[in-house]
């Protein structure tokens, strides 16, 4: 039996912890103590040899720097999104700290109450070591039907960007703007997160998969998603504190935003809607951004 320890003990880490739990012994452990079951102190948790790190994409440089120390541990990467004020990649940063071949990032549509009640789903375990991610796939109980790729930079992207997307649906829910504009958003979505992965390497397959379409049909158009519901409040003019308070939880759309207009500004890279959900967040009233969008000249 694997022994692993999942480190973030939010809602997606208490989840990751449930479902491998089914097949392996888990132990789970977080910034501050949680009275949960299988808790256990930081220095604990990383004397096992299988990690799955579920520490918010903003929060992971930081949170290495100061507690990470390479025991050829296999990491499996839980979270989703990009370094606000660096543009980074998860994989760019976890690359200072753990070998290449050390490291799987998980991806595909994933709500931690659904997976909490055991529902099913399928989720995709990325890694340039096709080994790795073949074994961490193995963990997961049966209610989760697991694939294996190794287009890492195209997962990181879809996993990342699909959150942004998500809070433009929830803008374009919160206006009430219909199942049409939604429908025609989210496609365009999917065509932008797909121009923005040809810039980087990413393959196109990749964007039609579980990893993007999946995980962007999924948390674009429900209030489980934290980000979707960040829209609904912008929606409402309402400030992203006072958004974030009531929700409780990172919403990883918000950083990601933000990385992803630095880099379109850096690497002329037509971003739309990503560059609109970024001006919303800095205060552009939310119909400016939609008549903006409805009039601009290029596809």
């Amino acid at each position: 039996m694997r022994r692993i320890a999942v480190i973030g003990a939010g809602r997606w880490g208490q989840a990751l912890a449930f479902a491998l739990g089914k097949k392996c012994d888990v132990v789970i452990t977080s910034r501050h103590k949680r009275e949960i079951a299988g808790f256990v102190t930081l220095d604990e948790a990383l004397e096992r040899e299988w990690i799955v790190m579920a520490i918010p994409a903003q929060a992971v440089r930081g949170w290495l720097k100061k507690n990470y120390g390479f025991k050829d541990h296999r990491i499996l990467v839980a979270a989703k999104g990009i370094e606000a004020d660096t543009g980074a990649f998860l994989n760019e940063i976890y690359e200072e700290y753990v070998p290449q071949s050390n490291l799987t990032y998980l991806s595909g549509p994933s709500f931690a109450k659904e997976v909490m009640q055991g529902l099913p789903t399928a989720l995709v375990l990325n890694s340039r070591n096709r080994m790795a991610a073949t074994e961490w796939s193995e963990l997961f109980p049966d209610f989760i039907k697991t694939y294996v790729s190794t287009d890492v930079v195209g997962a990181e992207i879809a996993g990342a960007y699909k959150n942004v997307i998500a809070i433009a649906g929830g803008i374009c829910a919160g206006l009430k703007l219909g199942e049409n504009a939604h429908a025609s958003l989210v496609s365009r979505g999917l065509v932008e997160m797909a121009r923005f992965g040809r810039q980087f390497g990413a393959s196109e397959e990749t964007f039609l998969s579980l990893s993007g379409a999946g995980d962007l049909f999924l948390t674009a158009g429900s209030k489980l998603s934290r980000n979707f519901r960040v829209g609904l409040g912008l929606a409402q003019k309402r400030g992203v504190d006072d958004i974030l308070e009531e929700i409780g939880e990172v919403a990883e759309g918000i950083g990601t935003a933000r990385a992803l207009y630095r880099i379109s500004r850096t690497n002329d890279i037509y971003l739309p809607i990503a560059n609109e959900v970024y001006e919303i967040l800095e205060g552009k009233d939310p119909m400016e951004s939609l008549k903006d969008l409805l009039n601009r000249r290029r596809d």
